[in-house]
């Protein structure tokens, strides 16, 4: 079995959950990417934040959320992604990088737009009162 090891930032306002669409494809992912070597989640999620969003994260305000695994989209059978998700805050406005096409506000109602690891971690929130 192949799993795929990302990290996420989980970012709430006024019930809506920040998700980003990247080029070429047609589903809305949480933010966040995979690990480079070596590389701890808290490295991993300021990297992969400020490429795809261009914003800071505060390190301090890093806080751990959960951890969520589902089917790959786009992947064979089998093949699952690993989603460790934390909460954080960033000082600039999120805005597209050369990777992503859009970024947009999301709630529960959005499932059918979403990737099978988001529709787990969009429940979960829901269930604990994050989003609407």
């Amino acid at each position: 079995m192949i799993e795929i090891d990302k990290i996420a930032l989980i970012k709430v306002e006024n019930g809506q959950i920040l998700s980003t669409k990247s080029r070429g494809k047609n589903k809305y992912y949480i933010p966040g990417g995979k690990r480079e070597a070596n590389e701890t989640d808290e490295q991993t999620l300021i990297r992969e934040i400020q490429e795809e969003l261009s914003v800071e994260i505060l390190p301090e305000s890093i806080e751990y959320v959960g951890t969520f695994k589902a089917q790959s989209d786009g992947h064979a059978d089998g093949i699952t992604v690993k989603m460790t998700c934390y909460k954080a805050d960033y000082t600039g406005t999120p805005k597209e990088s050369n990777e992503i096409a859009e970024i947009k506000w999301l709630n529960y109602k959005d499932l059918d737009i979403i990737s099978e690891v988001d529709k787990i971690i969009f429940t979960h929130l829901k269930e604990n009162g994050w989003i609407n």
